[in-house]
């Protein structure tokens, strides 16, 4: 399959990442996790499953699916998905919840140079980033031999050092009312490089860093990355089984011609979707399945 195309087609510069749809075995004790430890709450429901979210903003779909298996680790599948908090007081609160909830469910924490990044596993195995964007005109970019990449590290970040500085009564009042949203996905995949080839040559997002071949970061309008890949677990990993885990990741744009562009460059790619003029449906080199849509 020719995953290239011609024209430098670029997604829409004000494009956002939307819901993210897990898959779930114990629904029950997965939603709990959610909303016990996030501050998330049931923002509808349907067909058993739960769209959890934040002042009436789905960040997660809970879809049922008692029947499949837990991915193995060095499967492709879903590294973690990231929610984004507006103010550092928020993303304390959020992260002290969670700490409290299941403590053994934190597995680091890292500042970033463009953001400050906790991280946590949920029940099932299904990694969660939250984290706050520190202000834009203070990520610094580099000219290298890929093009313009933004400067990022993985620095020490003490959770408590952390609450001492942000941490707030009031924030913590309104965990369930504070806005979050999906700020960016990242993926398992088997090859960066070819990783690369979708979702920069023929999506149409721009790479904005990568990591000697074992990470990648892409985004559209000069965001740090809303949406990366790496192979630290599962290089050379082929297509997805059918197990629990990622089920679909949720990209919004501003209009149905952004989607019927984006519906032409995979026709061309000879890439199969299905289109149904608001939305476009299809899967990347390792299956996951992507959606974009209107929003």
């Amino acid at each position: 399959m020719n995953l290239q195309v011609n024209a430098p087609d670029l997604l829409p510069a004000d494009l956002s990442m939307g819901t993210v749809m897990l898959k779930v075995g114990d629904m029950a004790k997965v939603s709990a996790y959610y909303r016990g430890a996030l501050g998330l709450e049931i923002v509808a429901e349907a067909d058993g499953g739960q769209y959890l979210g934040r002042a009436g903003v789905p960040v997660v779909h809970l879809a049922p699916a008692p029947g499949l298996q837990v991915a193995s680790r060095g499967e492709a599948g879903l590294f973690h998905t990231a929610v984004l908090f507006e103010t550092q007081a928020d993303l304390a609160a959020t992260v002290a919840s969670a700490a409290q909830y299941d403590p053994a469910a934190f597995v680091g924490s890292a500042d970033h140079l463009v953001s400050e990044a906790f991280y946590f596993t949920d029940p099932e195995g299904n990694g969660i980033e939250l984290y706050y964007d520190k202000p834009r005109d203070t990520w610094n970019w580099d000219t290298t031999a890929s093009g313009r990449e933004v400067r990022m590290a993985s620095l020490t970040l003490s959770p408590q050092a952390y609450f001492r500085e942000h941490l707030t009564e009031a924030a913590l009042a309104n965990l369930k009312t504070a806005d979050a949203a999906v700020g960016h996905v990242h993926l398992q995949v088997g090859d960066t490089a070819v990783a690369e080839s979708f979702y920069v040559d023929t999506l149409g997002f721009e790479r904005t860093a990568g990591f000697h071949g074992q990470a990648l970061f892409v985004s559209a309008g000069g965001y740090h990355h809303h949406m990366a890949m790496n192979v630290w677990n599962s290089r050379g990993a082929g297509p997805r089984r059918d197990t629990l885990g990622l089920g679909e990741v949720l990209i919004a744009v501003p209009s149905a011609d952004d989607v019927a562009g984006l519906a032409d460059r995979l026709k061309v790619a000879g890439i199969s979707s299905h289109h149904t003029g608001a939305e476009l449906r299809f899967e990347d080199p390792w299956r996951n399945r992507l959606r974009i849509a209107v929003g």
